[in-house]
C-alpha cells in the first residue's frame, strides 16, 4: 500500500475494467461515494456513523467478518442507519499470499457472518490491500459479487501523513462520482477523525450528496 496514489490513475482503470473504480458516468447529481474498510470497530465506527448522521450522508462499509462476529451491535447499527454492507473477507487476507481455495473460503465465511444480520441485495466485495488475481476475480464474480475498488484513497492509516494533509489530499482530488476509501480502524482513527468531518462539510457546502453503493 506504500505506493498507492491518492487518486487512481486512469491507465489502471483502463487496464482493469472489470473492477468498479468510480461512478463518473452514472452520477447525474453531484455525488460522492464514501466507503469505509476494516470495521466494525468500537468507538471508531460509532464516530463515523455519528458524523454521517449529522449530514444525512449514506456510505458503504466493507466489513471484516471477524469484526462483525466480535461487534454485532455496532454492525447492526450500520444496517439500522441504512448504509450498505460489503464483504472484506473474514480475516483481511492478502490475495497474493493465499491460494484461491483459501481466499474464496474466507470470503464465504465473511458472507455467513453478514447473512446472520441482513439479507444483502447487492453483493459487494473489496479485496484487502486492493490485491486480487485473475483466477480469484473470475470466481468472485461468478459468485455474484461486484468488485469495488476506488478513485480516491485517503491513506488515513499512514502515520507519516498529518491529519491536515490527509484532508487536503481527499478534498483536492475528489470529484463528482468519486468512490472514496476511508478506514474505520484504530490505526486510521487519528487522521479519520479530523479528515471525515472536513470532507463532509466541504462537499456539502459545494452542493454534493453522499450516497451508498
Amino acid at each position: 500500500m506504500k505506493i498507492v496514489p491518492t487518486k487512481t490513475p486512469y491507465f489502471l482503470k483502463f487496464l482493469f475494467p472489470k473492477y468498479t473504480w468510480d461512478f463518473f458516468n452514472i452520477s447525474k447529481e453531484k455525488t460522492i461515494y464514501l466507503t469505509f474498510d476494516d470495521g466494525p470497530t468500537p468507538e471508531v465506527t460509532e464516530f463515523v456513523l455519528k458524523q454521517l448522521n449529522q449530514y444525512g450522508a449514506k456510505a458503504t462499509f466493507f466489513c471484516i467478518g471477524e469484526n462483525i462476529k466480535k461487534h454485532p451491535t455496532i454492525f447492526n447499527k450500520i444496517i439500522e442507519e441504512d448504509h450498505s454492507i460489503g464483504n472484506h473477507t473474514m480475516n483481511h487476507l492478502k490475495a497474493w499470499k493465499n491460494d484461491t481455495a483459501t481466499y474464496i473460503e474466507n470470503i464465504s465465511a465473511c458472507e455467513k457472518q453478514i447473512s446472520k444480520h441482513t439479507t444483502v441485495k447487492n453483493k459487494l466485495f473489496r479485496p484487502p490491500y486492493g490485491q486480487i488475481s485473475k483466477s480469484k476475480l473470475g470466481i468472485i464474480q461468478k459468485l455474484g459479487y461486484e468488485v469495488i475498488l476506488w478513485d480516491i484513497v485517503a491513506k488515513d492509516w499512514k502515520k507519516s501523513l498529518s491529519p491536515q494533509q490527509c484532508a487536503k489530499n481527499v478534498i483536492n482530488n475528489s470529484q463528482n462520482g468519486s468512490i472514496l476509501v476511508f478506514h474505520d480502524s484504530i490505526k486510521a482513527y487519528r487522521n479519520l477523525k479530523y479528515t471525515l468531518p472536513k470532507v463532509l462539510a466541504y462537499f456539502t457546502n459545494e452542493g454534493y450528496l453522499f450516497n451508498k453503493i
